[in-house]
């Protein structure tokens, strides 16, 4: 196997007194895409965050291996600056004098043509989070994490938005890391799916492999069978 593009060892997180994660050792490969799944508190977006080096007080490493390279962040919340256009939130790492003509590529690529100059209250839900997976491409990463992205949106949007972030993995070569608590999501999006436990510390319990090619139907019985097994260790996740 290739060297992996991000490989993370986490021997222990405290917070406080109160030790949050254990033993965990995560690896994502090029282009792949995994998801964190597990129930709320267990750890997922604290472990996203060591992932990105905005979390550093842990025992353990972060490594990116291979050619190394940028690692970009979505939040759960859009997080655009509201005196900003659209093109400028996109562009905003750079400064004022971010590249224009790649912010306009990546506006059209997330279906956002005719909207570079509209203010983030001009926007609907599903728009500020196209504009902020922008955000996130804007410094061409070889790795995007994501905490719970679509979270915040209706159904119809979510699938379109899951779509959506498929097609600019595969147009820009990247792998994905991210968190939900969509077991549809995560099975419909990843190539493993790792399901964390409830209790503290937590760990991950269970390895799910997704052997299922793209572009995927979701209706597909093979999805529903890895969804039964999912859930049927997310529930001794909450009892153990």
């Amino acid at each position: 196997m290739a060297e992996a593009l991000l490989n993370v060892r986490v021997e222990r997180k405290n917070f406080a007194a109160v030790t949050v994660l254990r033993n965990i050792h995560l690896q994502l490969q090029e282009r792949e895409v995994v998801s964190l799944l597990g129930p709320s508190g267990c750890g997922k977006s604290t472990l996203l965050r060591i992932a990105a080096g905005l979390e550093r007080e842990f025992s353990g490493a972060v490594n990116r291996g291979g050619q190394g390279g940028e690692v970009a962040f979505v939040f759960q919340e859009p997080r655009l600056m509201p005196w900003l256009s659209v093109a400028e939130n996109i562009g905003f790492s750079a400064g004022p004098q971010y590249d224009k003509k790649w912010v306009q590529q990546l506006i059209s690529e997330v279906g956002l043509d005719g909207f570079a100059e509209a203010l983030p209250k001009q926007l609907s839900g599903g728009m500020a989070q196209r504009v902020a997976l922008a955000r996130g491409l804007y410094s061409r990463p070889r790795v995007l994490l994501l905490d719970e992205p679509f979270s915040a949106v209706d159904a119809f949007t979510r699938m379109k938005l899951q779509d959506l972030l498929l097609q600019l993995a595969e147009r820009h070569g990247i792998a994905l890391l991210l968190v939900t608590h969509d077991v549809d999501e995560a099975l419909y999006l990843s190539d493993r799916v790792l399901v964390m436990g409830s209790s503290q510390p937590s760990s991950i319990r269970l390895e799910l492999g997704v052997p299922v090619t793209r572009p995927r139907d979701r209706r597909d019985p093979r999805l529903a069978t890895l969804k039964v097994e999912a859930l049927t260790e997310l529930q001794l996740a909450h009892v153990i």
